[in-house]
């Protein structure tokens, strides 16, 4: 798990760092802009869908179905549900496609709704025409998630996780070339969008061909294999991805805000997505497979260690991450983002909505992980229901704090749709985490006190340290670049070392990492 972990964690790391760049590059292009605001929901839409359908729902359910048939060891078997599922899921994928372009009016109307004013039909228009070139990326990456479902089955970990590089690459690519060149810039974003999706596909394919998988896509949703994968797949859409959903029905009620909500959302969602990609998705990735081979197996032992030690990672990492955030958020912001087109007001609103974020980024992880434990078992309804509670949760929670704070006029309401994000993420980690321990299917190791006081006092220590050690916003943005920065690697690189410095002092060796049952 160690290695496998590792390999999809340096590869994300990869695409993050190179995802941080192009956010630099759109930041200092177009900030905090009504442009802006309108590419980040027309992108904003289809990659939703992606996480919806394809990372999430339907890989949920087809690596665990895929798992069982490469058990059986026949491989024609398992060529004959990679045939049949490619090409149902193809079909479906290009009638949604359609619709979504046809329909792509109606579609802004309802994920924009505050962009129907009357009095300035520009931003709609805009945002209609950008959905219509952008849409077609669900198509493109929801077979890309198919085939690194598949590549990932067989342990070849490295492709799927090296892939989104291609996309950052792209856009950074279009930002340079293919914006310059067009009477509204945006539009070569949106453009970006649609070949990175192309370019993702055709690089995974050689390696699907080299395990001889590529066979021509075959229709049939009767085939058993089909019918199982969509049995599974259907209430899954919720479950696998309330976050998603949260995060959508902010950038709705974003859109009723002032202009700049969406972007400082967006701007502050991807520096938390950092920590939750490299350690939470790379964790899920890597359970996954294993977890569906125990159960098959019924190794319940083994199953539960293997969920204790995912677990202990996102406790030992994931809590000093949340700390880290919130505490350099603005230096991280103002680092990264802060020029003469992102201004002081634009790095004080994104860095309040990081730092709300970053207490529910624990929740986050943890909800990551802890699916894995249901769907490699073939459970899709229970956290169906987990995650309509969690959802309703964050929308009572949306219309406590985000209305009032809007009322009122106080600055920075979107805040409070992040705020009301962290509080859905914990509630449904915590009602996840309780119906495994509650069904027997997760039982803690020993140690757990002995770890939570290791974590406690550690990061205290470290709160502490970079407490004394803050600078203010004036003294970031008199900085030069390269001296912003140096002072944030030398903030960042103080907290790591007296945080594992702390820990070790605490007695924290490799093998808390890895404990025995």
């Amino acid at each position: 798990m160690f290695k496998s972990t590792l390999i999809v964690g340096l590869m994300t790391l990869l695409s993050r760092i190179l995802g941080f760049t192009r956010d630099v590059i759109f930041a200092r292009e177009f900030a905090a802009s009504a442009g802006m605001d309108a590419f980040l929901i027309a992108f904003k839409i289809p990659n939703f869908m992606r996480r919806l359908f394809a990372e999430g729902a339907f890989n949920q359910a087809f690596v665990p179905t895929l798992g069982e048939y490469k058990e059986k060891g026949n491989k024609e078997a398992v060529t004959d549900l990679i045939q049949h599922v490619s090409g149902t899921l193809g079909g479906w994928l290009f009638l949604i496609t359609l619709i979504g372009v046809v329909a792509a009016p109606i579609v802004i109307m309802i994920f924009a709704p505050g962009y129907l004013d009357a009095q300035d039909q520009s931003k709609y228009e805009l945002t209609v025409n950008l959905l219509r070139i952008t849409f077609p990326y669900i198509f493109f990456i929801s077979l890309v998630a198919f085939a690194g479902g598949i590549l990932n089955t067989y342990g070849q970990f490295a492709v799927p996780a090296f892939t989104p590089v291609l996309l950052n690459l792209v856009l950074i690519s279009a930002t340079f070339w293919v914006v310059p060149m067009m009477d509204e810039p945006v539009m070569g974003l949106a453009i970006g969008v649609f070949l990175a999706g192309l370019l993702q596909l055709l690089f995974q394919l050689p390696f699907i061909g080299r395990m001889g998988f590529l066979r021509w896509p075959r229709w049939n949703p009767q085939h058993s294999g089909v019918k199982k994968i969509l049995k599974l797949m259907l209430p899954a859409i919720f479950g696998a991805s309330v976050a998603q959903i949260n995060l959508l029905l902010d950038t709705i009620i974003a859109s009723l805000l002032v202009t700049g909500s969406i972007s400082w959302l967006y701007y502050s969602d991807r520096l938390m997505e950092f920590p939750l990609g490299i350690l939470g998705v790379a964790l899920a990735t890597v359970i996954l497979p294993s977890l569906s081979k125990q159960h098959m197996t019924e190794s319940k032992e083994e199953f539960s260690a293997t969920l204790d030690k995912a677990i202990r990672w996102v406790i030992y990492l994931g809590v000093p991450s949340a700390v880290g955030l919130f505490m350099l958020a603005a230096p991280i912001i103002t680092t990264l983002f802060g020029s003469d087109k992102f201004l002081k007001i634009d790095i004080e609103m994104s860095a309040m909505s990081l730092m709300a974020y970053s207490f529910g980024l624990v929740g986050f992880i943890l909800v990551k992980v802890l699916l894995p434990g249901f769907y490699s078992r073939q459970d899709t309804k229970t956290p169906v229901k987990i995650g309509i509670t969690a959802l309703v949760i964050n929308m009572v929670f949306n219309i406590l704090i985000v209305v009032p704070w809007f009322m009122m006029d106080y600055p920075g309401a979107h805040a409070g749709l992040a705020i009301a994000t962290s509080i859905s993420a914990f509630s449904n980690a915590f009602l996840l985490y309780h119906w495994l321990r509650k069904h027997g299917v997760y039982t803690p190791s020993n140690g757990w006190a002995k770890v939570w006081l290791q974590v406690v006092v550690a990061n205290g220590v470290m709160l502490t340290v970079l407490w004394f050690g803050r600078y203010e916003i004036e003294q970031w943005l008199g900085w030069s670049t390269p001296e912003r920065i140096l002072q944030l690697l030398l903030s960042i690189g103080l907290a790591i070392a007296v945080y594992f410095v702390c820990l070790f002092v605490l007695g924290v060796r490799k093998r808390n990492f890895f404990p025995v049952k």
